[in-house]
């Protein structure tokens, strides 16, 4: 699908003002200029993430009362059940927290409940498993923040519960011992996106802190800590990036055995790991074990001191992706197909989709690739025995957890933020709830909002792509939302010897502006090929890279799309 460009417009003196002032190149200093980043104090900063600058975690509401709470548990050598989601950043988190606490002496178990049988979130299954194991302290990790009835019968059976959670919260908090949740509206925390292990990690922290626990401690566990915040798709700014920053480095040299088992079979042995590496290599395959089976193997693997348990574990988790893969894509062939018979493009803000046959494993990621082909947000039901149970993904503007609390009068449950949410829903509910979303789709989804546009920096002639440029960018590393790897454009380039399109439709092709060659891949591109042959200049844009093949490095432009050039006729 093609793209509209829109080249962000950018100040010329501050740019000019810091080439000159920090000899920084001005397509680099206008980057960092539509990024916010304008003075040498918050560069520096940007460029050096810092362990130093990660804030006190007391200044979130209700964290004196879960350490307070922690520390008691420590002193009466209590129980304790970890509750974790079935989902990457629940499965990380859960692990992470079951470490930590048994490092320092505690007795730990976890739960992690069941997909298809219990759904997201705190299940009265799960309370129940922590009454028959004696335990009298649950800790949730990345759900909770709604289970108003199901904390309610935790507290009936005196059972204290600890929320961390980083999803949005309904008008009335349930009646948890603490909740911690930077999204509450009376919590002032600085940084609002942490995920669910961040929300944890900041937990741990305070205990440290109050218990005088040796930091290395916790920081050691980074490397669970930056996979669970990659994978939950939070942006990779403030507290985040430096997380994942320091993350990265930890999981490059893991003493982790299921991890080091996991890089193994995903192939990224002996390879230096990125956010990429996490999100599209080990987050499925972590995320395949609660997607069509126990999530509590991810666990079991994470937490494993075992090399033949490891071993087992991640080539079980292979093989599960595996048919995840093959699960999900004929549920984007049916989807596809119903899409194609029930709306109208050119009317539907949003598409609702339902099949009594789907499996509610995957009914996320299919919403999330037809968002992608579609640009519009997306709705995935599955029914049975009269129930239904979805995954919804939305486009920037669109609040879709905003435009369920708007229908939930429809609704037996539902939860979320603003890009991504679940739901449950009666089979009779199921018309009104359609028509109400799509009125409010309508509503308040612009048709410009429903066009794909290609944010780029600016405009960069290849005499500009070098080595010093290539070391800016990697030190803009690491990259994710809020802070995606810049896009730029070159104008009027030919194309030099022949294309070939090689693999699974990828473009490979030489580009050549003023004498200069540079190396070219379009991934799934192959469509744009008789652009290439057409022998008419061409307008690029691309993301700059350093790709490595056989020990040599070379410059590279991964191709996001192509124009022709527009000749001016004076």
């Amino acid at each position: 699908m093609k793209y509209n460009w829109k080249i962000k417009e950018v100040d010329i003196q501050k740019v000019q003002q810091l080439n000159k002032e920090q000899n920084i190149p001005s397509i680099i200093a206008a980057v960092l200029i539509n990024r916010g980043l304008d003075n040498p104090v918050v560069i520096n900063k940007f460029f050096n993430p810092s362990i130093d600058n990660l804030y006190n975690p007391f200044l979130m509401s209700d964290m004196d009362k879960a350490v307070n709470r922690l520390k008691k548990a420590i002193s009466n050598k209590e129980k304790i059940v970890i509750l974790g989601d079935y989902d990457v950043d629940g499965t990380t988190a859960t692990a992470f927290l079951y470490l930590f606490l048994q490092e320092i002496g505690l007795e730990v178990i976890y739960y992690i409940p069941d997909r298809e049988k219990e759904g997201y979130g705190v299940s009265n299954r799960g309370i129940d498993f922590a009454i028959k194991s004696s335990a009298n302290l649950i800790i949730t990790c990345d759900c909770g923040i709604n289970s108003i009835n199901e904390i309610e019968y935790a507290n009936k059976n005196n059972i204290d519960i600890i929320v961390t959670d980083h999803h949005e919260p309904a008008e009335v908090l349930p009646d948890a011992l603490a909740i911690l949740d930077p999204k509450r509206k009376d919590d002032i925390y600085p940084f609002k996106e942490l995920c669910g292990i961040g929300v944890a990690f900041k937990m741990l922290y305070g205990l440290s802190i109050a218990n005088k626990i040796p930091l290395e401690k916790i920081f050691y566990y980074l490397d669970l800590v930056s996979i669970g915040t990659a994978a939950d798709i939070v942006p990779i700014l403030n507290e985040n990036r430096i997380i994942v920053s320091k993350g990265l480095k930890i999981l490059n040299k893991s003493k982790n055995i299921g991890l080091q088992s996991l890089l193994k079979v995903s192939g990224f042995e002996n390879k230096t790991i990125n956010v990429v590496n996490i999100v599209f290599g080990l987050a499925p395959r972590i995320n395949a074990a609660g997607r069509l089976g126990e999530a509590t193997r991810a666990v079991r693997l994470l937490t494993s001191f075992n090399h033949k348990e490891s071993i087992d574990l991640s080539n079980l988790l292979e093989r599960e992706n595996q048919n995840r893969q093959i699960i999900e894509k004929a549920t984007i062939d049916n989807a596809i197909l119903q899409l194609n018979a029930t709306h109208d493009l050119d009317v539907d803000k949003i598409l609702i989709l339902d099949a009594p046959d789907w499996h509610q494993g995957v009914i996320g990621i299919v919403a999330s690739k037809l968002k992608e082909i579609y640009n519009r947000p997306v709705v995935m039901l599955t029914f049975q025995n009269g129930i239904g149970k979805g995954s919804a993904r939305s486009i920037p503007g669109f609040n879709i957890f905003s435009a369920f609390s708007e229908c939930s009068n429809f609704l037996l449950n539902f939860g979320g933020h603003k890009m991504a949410a679940g739901l449950t829903i009666k089979k009779e509910s199921l018309p009104h709830f359609k028509e109400r979303l799509k009125k409010i789709a309508s509503d308040q989804i612009s048709d410009e909002m429903l066009n794909r546009v290609l944010s780029i920096e600016g405009e960069i002639p290849f005499s500009d792509i070098n080595q010093k440029t290539i070391d800016y960018l990697q030190k803009m590393a690491p990259f994710g939302p809020g802070n995606m790897r810049p896009i730029f454009v070159a104008r009027h380039l030919k194309i030099s010897g022949i294309p070939r399109i090689v693999g699974e439709n990828h473009l490979k092709f030489k580009a050549c502006q003023d004498r200069i060659v540079i190396s070219a891949i379009g991934w799934k591109l192959s469509e744009l090929y008789e652009m290439l042959i057409s022998n008419r200049p061409l307008d690029m844009a691309f993301v700059i890279e350093e790709n490595e093949w056989n020990g040599l490095k070379e410059i590279q432009l991964n191709i996001k799309d192509i124009h022709y050039s527009v000749t001016n006729h004076n």
